[in-house]
């Protein structure tokens, strides 16, 4: 298997993981306002937090960044939360959508920061890291679309089965993602404190 498929395949496998399962809870809340005639919006929401989650991977990896892991795996429900709020008070109103975009690409940093110790230690002491970074980022990328994928067919598919209106799908999923996260974010902020 060349280097390309490997850090590809271990890119996807890593955000499909369900041990990691905030970042598909993340994914989950930001596309939550969206239907699927919407994939263009939806595109760029995905694309935007991938250049982010891609910068902040590129700039830990090569030592630029320094974060505490704890402060970032704190930091990440946080998004989940923010996203959540948003969409309950703001909705999908076309003013927004700029804020949108620019809080995916923040956020996308957030995440990468997240994953940056996983990958320098798949990386150890490689030469180049461009090559399997680019590699590890579009793995990350199918694999966030998959997400986006399959959450727009239950979603088509619960609405159909039970006759859920729109709105009550984005108070339903923004609700829970709110819930969850906020649980997941009061643990880690302890964690994170406790170690100060």
């Amino acid at each position: 298997m060349s280097d390309f498929f490997l850090y590809f395949s271990l890119g996807l496998q890593h955000i499909l993981d369900w041990e990691g399962y905030d970042h598909i809870l993340f994914i989950m809340a930001l596309i939550a306002i969206y239907e699927p005639k919407a994939y263009s919006s939806v595109l760029i929401l995905i694309t935007a937090f991938t250049l982010g989650h891609s910068i902040a991977l590129a700039l830990s990896v090569l030592d630029y960044i320094q974060v505490s892991v704890v402060f970032v795996e704190f930091l990440i429900p946080l998004t989940i939360v923010i996203t959540a709020i948003s969409n309950l008070f703001l909705g999908i109103q076309n003013q927004f959508h700029r804020l949108k975009y620019g809080l995916a690409l923040l956020f996308g940093c957030i995440h990468g920061l997240g994953f940056s110790n996983y990958l320098k230690n798949l990386l150890g002491t490689t030469n180049s890291i461009i090559k399997p970074l680019f590699a590890f980022n579009i793995g990350l990328e199918v694999g966030q679309l998959l997400i986006v994928l399959s959450i727009f067919l239950i979603n088509h598919l619960i609405q159909r089965l039970f006759l859920i209106q729109a709105k009550d799908k984005v108070v339903f999923i923004s609700g829970a993602a709110f819930g969850l996260a906020f649980v997941m974010m009061v643990e880690r902020l302890n964690t994170w404190l406790n170690g100060l």
